[in-house]
């Protein structure tokens, strides 16, 4: 009916209906039976609730919310592989995925499948699903190195555009070997044929981060001020302000290309490329107070987090046509019982299957009767 009126069709359902763990982390075996909604999982520290986090957010490219080395997600005292497997419902329609290692598998990458066939790359995987998290360990994101800033700008980039991984890779994989042929005093035109390809990879990377940060920014302009502030939004850096600003596409290639030529001396000596995308930042603001985040106070900057996440999951329904699953791990800390009411009011508005945990049930008590509650305990789940 949409097609036929012009209307845009409304954002596929999304649900995590089952989840398998095999020698994961501290779970020997596991298995969840999920509905669509609010999912919330209780327990006292190092009971393995994040560990349940972990092992949905593998259900994406990358290596998941702890970016944690393969063989380290092997259970302690098992046989030196792991694997997850899911069950995910697509408006009614069910998809198995499945991810893990082997026993003596590479610990560079992991195998991924999909309805029991083996899959080129974890990119594969976003056909499917998108998943977004916050955990505690990104509290400090404002406050933290830029590097940090720029991956998480890039996985929020990733859920709206799949191709910018790829584009991620290239241009780190280029920008690694202009380097190593500074070092090695490379001949100019082996410089100049790296350089031009770099300079086209750094636009693409630099653009699509702008483009996220752009549409981010109109949801909360559109939005205006409610239970969470608004964070000003923008990209940071030599790169943006020297190379692309006021320049078209063509432009600032050219424009990067020189600029890059001009500086292999000053590189050299560095060892390294000083000038790119890669030296970028995200500049996040407390708008209501013109107060650069990192300044805000720990509830605040969390506030402002969750407030980013939160567009994320409005602006992925809207362009990936389908709404992602949230990964919200102790996310009641920081956060006040109006905040916390807040929040549980804003996930039911968007309709986002949703994970929470915490380490008292009774923070999610206004979720009772609407959430599925699951007791966590040693590397043992129960419902609820």
């Amino acid at each position: 009916m949409g097609a036929e009126t012009g209307l845009p069709r409304p954002p596929a359902e999304i649900a995590l209906t089952q989840l398998r763990l095999t020698d994961f982390r501290n779970y020997a075996a596991a298995r969840l039976d999920l509905a669509p909604g609010l999912v919330v999982l209780t327990g006292p520290n190092g009971s393995g609730k994040t560990n349940l986090l972990e092992a949905v957010s593998l259900l994406s490219p990358g290596r998941g919310l702890r970016r944690a080395r393969l063989a380290s997600l092997c259970r302690v005292g098992g046989a030196g592989c792991w694997a997850v497997a899911a069950e995910i419902a697509r408006n009614g329609e069910t998809t198995r995925l499945g991810t893990g290692m082997r026993p003596g598998g590479p610990e560079t990458s992991r195998e991924v499948r999909i309805a029991g066939v083996d899959a080129q790359s974890s990119e594969a995987l976003l056909e499917y699903c998108r998943i977004l998290w916050l955990t505690p360990s990104m509290d400090g994101l404002f406050t933290g190195a830029p590097g940090e800033r720029r991956r998480f700008l890039d996985r929020l980039t990733l859920a709206i555009d799949p191709g910018h991984g790829g584009r991620v890779r290239a241009f780190d994989r280029l920008l690694t070997s202009r380097n190593r042929l500074l070092d090695e005093d490379a001949a100019p035109r082996w410089l100049s044929a790296v350089e031009t390809e770099l300079s086209a990879a750094a636009l693409a990377v630099s653009l699509a981060r702008q483009e996220t940060v752009a549409l981010l920014a109109g949801l909360f302009a559109s939005h205006g001020e409610g239970p969470f502030p608004v964070p000003g939004l923008a990209l940071a850096g030599e790169f943006e302000a020297e190379i692309v600003a006021g320049r078209t596409a063509t432009q600032a290639e050219e424009a990067y290309r020189h600029r890059l030529q001009a500086d292999r001396g000053r590189d050299r000596a560095a060892k390294r490329t000083l000038n790119g995308p890669h030296r970028s930042d995200l500049d996040v603001t407390f708008a209501a107070k013109a107060m650069p985040a990192a300044l805000s106070s720990t509830g605040e900057q969390k506030a402002l987090l969750l407030a980013v996440i939160l567009a994320e999951a409005e602006l992925v329904a809207r362009v990936a046509g389908m709404r992602p699953i949230l990964l919200l791990d102790e996310v009641a800390a920081h956060l006040d019982a109006d905040r916390r009411a807040a929040l549980l009011v804003r996930l039911a508005e968007l309709g986002c299957q949703s994970l929470l945990t915490g380490t008292d049930a009774a923070l999610f008590a206004a979720a009772s009767g609407t959430a599925q509650f699951f007791s966590v305990s040693e590397g043992e789940v129960a419902s609820i």
